[in-house]
């Protein structure tokens, strides 16, 4: 006579239409009150009982750990419905598409409790055939803060890919910058319109993109010599002989710039000067409502395809590709290289600067006083300095 297993140790019995043996334990019970059974199966009964095992095992340690239909595709989806909340659009469609094309087709359909250090490693091997180092990290933290998450709520007991090194990718596409002679080329090519000022304020600033469409005329500032402070120009005028920006804001998500020591305080030399305040001049007051230097016709921010399609109107007046320096993928971010640095006396050309970050007060940036680049405004020794 067949004995009846314990109270608490599961069940096992043989499925007629699955030819299998079916191992089945009541883990608890939901909020409803509905039992939770956790089902392993085997082709014989000892393979079915070694499965009950594992199961009251993980039950006694307290891991609710989740059926063996729990799969990696599963545990992305769930990270990428429920674990990007609050994230910007932009960061939740590269996310997604990166885990589409990389991570599901290769390991989707792994059940999660096998996937294995070796999985992982493998896995990124293969695609450090076609992916960039940059890449490469994207798509393994993907898989990570997955199982991370399903490690959180008891789908699975490590997380296997916190043991795998990311493997050095593909050689990414060389940096870009203009030459002297293409810069000084794309200076000259003065199409009338506010693009022009946009340009020459982002090659001699080296402001990024993002940081030039949220530039502000209130972060655009003069010395006043009688009162020695720095003030905005739509109070301070332009009857002034020191400009500077201010670069605190940009368009990304929350209006940040893309680090805190990127939040910063640039001189203008006179180039640019004159740029901006002609713009200034060709914008009616009424017409400066947004408070942005650079914006759309409806006043609104401009986005990168407005500013990439305006660049290349500037580069058809030029001998510069314009598909070449401005892709369809980004916006461009013009600059010089830093050789360049070693020829102070062309005025207008940027010589870069050491970065620092802003000091905060009551959650508010305060600024540095403007670094005068070296060039247009004398040495730079009459700037207050901390």
């Amino acid at each position: 006579m067949t004995t009846r297993r314990g109270r608490g140790d599961g069940g096992l019995h043989w499925d007629e239409s699955r030819k299998r043996w079916i191992a089945t334990i009541t883990t608890g019970y939901d909020a409803r009150g509905k039992r939770i059974t956790r089902k392993a199966s085997g082709k014989t009964k000892t393979e079915a009982k070694l499965k009950l095992k594992e199961i009251l095992h993980d039950h006694e340690d307290g891991l609710t750990v989740a059926p063996g239909g729990y799969t990696v595709a599963d545990a992305v989806r769930d990270w990428l419905q429920f674990g990007l909340s609050g994230r910007d659009e932009q960061t939740v469609t590269t996310l997604t598409s990166l885990a589409n094309n990389h991570v599901l087709p290769a390991l989707g359909a792994r059940q999660l409790r096998e996937l294995s250090a070796d999985d992982v490693d493998k896995w990124l091997e293969r695609e450090s055939k076609g992916l960039g180092t940059r890449s490469l990290e994207a798509v393994k933290s993907i898989l990570k803060r997955a199982v991370t998450r399903a490690q959180a709520r008891d789908k699975v007991k490590r997380n296997v890919v916190l043991l795998c090194e990311t493997p050095k990718g593909t050689p990414g596409r060389p940096s870009k910058a203009l030459t002297l002679e293409q810069a000084e080329e794309v200076l000259a090519a003065d199409d009338g319109t506010a693009m022009h000022s946009y340009i020459v304020v982002s090659l001699l600033t080296g402001a990024r993109t993002e940081e030039m469409r949220g530039l502000r005329w209130d972060h655009v500032v003069a010395f006043d010599e009688q009162r020695q402070a720095w003030i905005p120009v739509p109070e301070a005028g332009w009857n002034h002989q020191k400009f500077a920006i201010y670069v605190w804001r940009s368009v990304r998500a929350g209006g940040d710039t893309k680090t805190k020591k990127s939040r910063r305080s640039l001189a203008l030399p006179k180039r640019a000067t004159d740029a901006l305040r002609a713009l200034w001049d060709a914008c009616p007051p009424g017409g400066r409502g947004s408070g942005l230097v650079f914006s759309a016709a409806d006043g609104t921010e401009l986005d990168k395809d407005i500013v990439r399609r305006a660049f290349r109107r500037v580069l058809a007046r030029t001998s510069l590709d314009a598909r070449e320096w401005a892709p369809a993928r980004d916006a461009p971010q013009l600059r010089v290289p830093p050789r360049r640095r070693q020829r102070p006396d062309r005025e207008d050309l940027p010589l870069g600067r050491p970065r620092r970050h802003d000091d905060h007060r009551d959650g508010l940036p305060v600024p540095d006083p403007p670094r005068d680049p070296g060039w247009g405004h004398g040495d730079g020794r009459d700037l207050p300095r901390r």
